[in-house]
């Protein structure tokens, strides 16, 4: 299935409540979501807690869906990251007063780590700029629109073999471009 199908989905639920649509839907990205979830690093129960709400949701916003400003996928992972920073900021819960709070110690990441994870975001964004169109198209659909290789091919009519090979290919590139980086700051750092 293509994003097309998706949102024709996602309207036919918003319109009469068609049951099958949201099955299709439910199939589909119930999975995803749930691994979203558990690979933020939350418990196997609470996931799927989060992932019945987020389904719940597509339910019932529907209505709210607008295709033209994005696809199904973003629309539901975005629902899926909400509630992912709704419970966080619940597990922290109200911070403490007196000597209380002198006892929790800082989990807050230190400046220079906090300047080398926005060094290597950086770097990352930089490299994936430089990448061919078909290589990010490939990058995108599979790490950041979480499709799987299959459903790739069918979105873009290629064969399974050609996206699993310009998907390695991608990696690769990318993977020299990241290491060019690297080398190149090291050597400016060092001049």
């Amino acid at each position: 299935m293509d994003d097309d199908e998706f949102s024709t989905f996602v309207e036919a639920v918003a319109a009469h409540r068609d049951r099958q649509a949201f099955a299709q839907l439910h199939a589909h990205f119930e999975p995803r979501v749930y691994a979203l979830f558990l690979r933020s690093g939350i418990e196997r129960s609470v996931a799927e807690d989060l992932t019945q709400e987020v389904m719940t949701r597509l339910w019932r916003r529907a209505h709210r869906y607008d295709r033209r400003k994005a696809a199904v996928v973003t629309w539901l992972f975005r629902i899926a990251r909400n509630l992912r920073i709704d419970y966080f900021r619940k597990q922290r819960g109200e911070p403490p007063l007196g000597e209380a709070a002198l006892s929790i110690p800082d989990t807050t990441e230190a400046p220079d780590e906090a300047l080398n994870s926005a060094q290597l975001h950086e770097r990352v964004r930089a490299a994936l700029s430089k990448l061919p169109a078909q290589h990010l198209a490939m990058i995108r659909m599979a790490y950041f629109e979480g499709l799987s290789h299959r459903e790739i091919s069918a979105r873009t009519g290629l064969p399974l073999g050609t996206v699993k090979g310009r998907i390695r290919s991608a990696l690769r590139r990318l993977r020299r471009i990241m290491e060019a980086s690297v080398l190149q700051a090291k050597n400016g750092s060092c001049m």
